[in-house]
């Protein structure tokens, strides 16, 4: 059977949403014709062209000069300037958005260096306040270097003007997401479905993309609730235009949160299913079922259905969520499915510069092949996450040699250097697989995602990992006392956490971490303690970059689970009245807003930290309202350091188990007795026991063998039994190269 998978807008623009990859590979594998479009990074370029920016000045530009007429009028000047400089300079936004956008797509086939000069310097360009801020900012002269930052503000000055001008909900990442996060009748929700990017610009992108001419199963995946909308204008025009021939299905981690309960049959004008889940299961009992050819009123595993009736009545048949034959496929497929980005072309994705802290640029600075070690979370008990969902409890690794196997070659096809894991947290063990693999395979690329921080990352692992690729991590310190990760099941505390991140960056690897504020139950002092606790952090160089979310109560999240079994007496969640299907998921609790001031404190000075400044500076100084002092101690970080520093030495100086051993110093240069290595840029000098030169150079040879591409450990564990001699300078390597993993 055919199967088209489709990605709606808007998502990260410089990567696909793997979802596709893994249901193309899926379908692939049960003999089905399966293609993927991404029509995310296409509706970008069908805005964001020569002929799109003719088509939005032509809608817009009438528009725009009676904005600026009324602003002006209002007294608003600069915004007034403007708008008119938009539509005065339409005719150079023209002439250069082509080159604006080759600019951030590595890997196309037209050279734009030699117009950087001119983008950076001429007055015959286009400008955006965006653009101009970016320049006025530099703490220097500006050069050709800085034209893909000014190539990134071009796109948000245009996603300015077209939000200001053209159509309210656009963004350059998400499309509509307030409308579907806020309103809670699906009635409302379908007032905004022709809205003008959609009717414009995506629709061109539907007509010229898809043709259909036999029977299909189109799915639609919903990661976001920013893509529900553009997904519903997908589904209308799929069935408008192809009616019987296609079966359109939508799925997703929107889908999968929100409608897991639907009872509102307008939902079948734009779409026949809901899969709920990683989707293998409902699939595999859809065909099964025939459901395509023959109607069954039968509940189908993980689907349900909107079904039309003779009588034009509309049914909706729930889905069915317990089947043991079904669990063991997906597990199966699980397991052994690798996603397939054949139908990418990596070089349409920009690569946008809009950060300078390292770590926040790798969310939106790379083409990054998205893939997971492992779906689920080997943890899956934090109070505040969705416990009770597949996508956090069904924890099931994938066949680590497999994955990389199928990644390694599918990037050199690509010509991409990256692999962006997006596991809820990748298990160490297949981290250190993979990062072996890659030594062992000697290849040369870079890879991050998602960990827990824990104890078992120690500075050994960290170095591997590095040396595999390993580039970056980010994950949930939420809480940064010690009550509040007791408080949410965290299931690790201050100095495990302290010791992860003095190992990753130590090994030269990025960290970032995630932040809760106004969790249940959360005292003002608790926020503040954390707030210390991440400053000390930042101050002792251990964390890169962070994110505070505000807290919210999750109807599938464990601590409401266990609220509904008695537990947790004083919580007092708030059942919405009259709720649509869009209020099934997050709920409100009473005294939910009580820190909802600390905020833009708490925003304000992440910002500084990330970029190094006001790291001395004390907490309640970021607040313009009294606030209790921290009860952290100045030097609670700082003996957490202490801490992780004796027992990485102690480590240090034990033999290691020469099967867990490697060697990643590199080349050694041998002088007389002095041995000269290179490690972590850092120069280091030993010497050997006297003896025959034959027998230094066999110890040379056996530290070789423990390198990753030629692992033989019994080389080493033979030449020690022979030369005891040697097991203190062997001993002396730890630290310098020779890790234990």
């Amino acid at each position: 059977m055919n199967v088209l998978i489709i990605t709606p807008p808007l998502v990260q623009l410089n990567a696909p949403y793997p979802s596709g990859a893994y249901l193309k590979s899926f379908f692939k594998s049960l003999g089905h014709k399966a293609t993927w479009l991404d029509l995310s990074i296409e509706l970008v370029h069908e805005i964001f062209s020569h002929s799109g920016l003719a088509r939005l000045f032509d809608l817009t530009e009438e528009k725009a000069m009676k904005l600026a007429a009324k602003a002006e009028s209002e007294g608003d000047e600069e915004t007034a300037l403007n708008l008119r400089r938009y539509v005065l300079q339409s005719d150079l936004w023209i002439n250069w958005i082509d080159d604006i956008v080759k600019i951030l797509c590595d890997g196309t086939d037209v050279s734009t260096r030699e117009i950087c000069h001119k983008f950076m310097f001429s007055p015959n360009v286009p400008r955006g306040a965006r653009m101009e801020n970016y320049i006025a900012n530099l703490d220097r002269e500006p050069n050709a270097d800085d034209t893909r930052n000014l190539a990134t503000m071009a796109l948000a000055d245009l996603a300015d003007y077209i939000t200001v001008v053209f159509d309210r909900e656009f963004s350059l990442v998400r499309y509509a997401e307030s409308i579907t996060v806020n309103e809670t009748s699906f009635s409302e929700i379908e007032k905004n479905i022709d809205s003008p990017v959609l009717k414009e610009f995506y629709g061109r992108v539907l007509e010229s993309k898809i043709d259909i001419k036999e029977k299909t199963l189109v799915c639609i995946s919903v990661p976001f609730a920013g893509t529900f909308t553009p997904a519903l204008f997908t589904g209308r025009w799929l069935k408008e235009n192809f009616g019987d021939k296609v079966y359109v299905t939508f799925g997703g981690g929107f889908v999968n949160t929100e409608l897991r309960d639907i009872d509102d049959t307008a939902l079948g004008r734009y779409t026949d299913s809901l899969s709920y889940d990683r989707g293998y299961g409902s699939y595999k009992a859809w065909f099964d079922s025939g459901a395509f050819e023959n109607f069954t009123d039968e509940s189908i595993y993980k689907m349900t259905r909107i079904v039309p009736c003779s009588d034009g009545s509309v049914r909706i048949i729930k889905a069915i969520h317990e089947s043991s034959a079904c669990e063991k496929f997906e597990n199966e497929i699980t397991e052994s499915n690798v996603p397939d980005y054949s139908d990418i072309d990596f070089s349409k994705y920009p690569r946008v510069a809009d950060d300078t802290n390292p770590m926040q640029r790798l969310w939106s600075d790379g083409a990054w092949m998205k893939a997971y070690l492992a779906h689920g979370c080997y943890w899956h008990r934090c109070a505040f996450c969705d416990t009770t969902l597949d996508y956090v409890s069904s924890y099931r690794m994938t066949r680590t040699e497999n994955l990389y196997k199928s990644l390694s070659r599918q990037l050199k096809e690509h010509g991409i250097r990256g692999i962006h894991f997006v596991d809820e947290a990748m298990p160490p063990k297949a981290m250190v697989k993979f990062a072996d693999l890659a030594l062992a395979d000697r290849q040369n690329f870079s890879w991050w995602g998602n960990i827990r921080f824990e104890k078992v990352f120690t500075r050994d692992m960290a170095d591997f990992m590095a040396a595999g690729g390993l580039i970056g991590v980010s994950g949930g310190i939420e809480i940064a006392t010690g009550s509040g990760l007791d408080s949410i099941s965290k299931g690790t505390d201050i100095n495990s956490i302290v010791k992860a991140c003095c190992a990753f960056k130590e090994a030269g690897i990025l960290v970032h971490a995630y932040m809760i504020y106004g969790y249940f139950g959360e005292t003002e002092q608790d926020t503040i303690n954390s707030m210390e606790t991440l400053r000390q952090l930042y101050e002792a160089g251990l964390l890169d970059s962070c994110f505070w979310h505000k807290f919210v109560l999750t109807r599938h999240s464990r601590i409401y689970s266990e609220w509904k079994e008695g537990k947790y007496p004083d919580l007092k969640p708030v059942e919405p009245k009259n709720a649509g299907i869009f209020a099934k998921n997050g709920l409100h609790f009473e005294g939910e807003n009580r820190l909802a001031k600390f905020g833009d404190g708490l925003n304000a000075s992440l910002q500084a930290w990330m970029h190094g400044e006001k790291l001395s500076m004390s907490v309640n100084k970021w607040f313009d309202f009294k606030t209790p002092s921290p009860t952290i101690p100045k030097d609670f970080i700082e003996n957490a350091i202490a801490l992780y520093e004796a027992e990485r030495n102690s480590a240090w100086g034990k033999i290691p188990s020469l099967e867990k051993c490697r060697w990643l110093g590199g080349k050694i240069m041998r002088d007389g007795r002095r041995i000269i290595w290179n490690y972590m840029q850092e120069e280091y000098r030993s010497k050997l026991p006297e003896g025959k030169d034959d027998i230094q150079k066999e110890f040379l040879d056996a530290l070789e063998c423990l390198k990753c591409e030629k692992f033989y450990p019994d080389a080493m564990k033979n030449f020690l039994a022979k030369n005891p001699a040697y097991e203190k300078p062997f001993r002396k390597l730890r630290g310098s190269g020779l890790i234990e993993v």
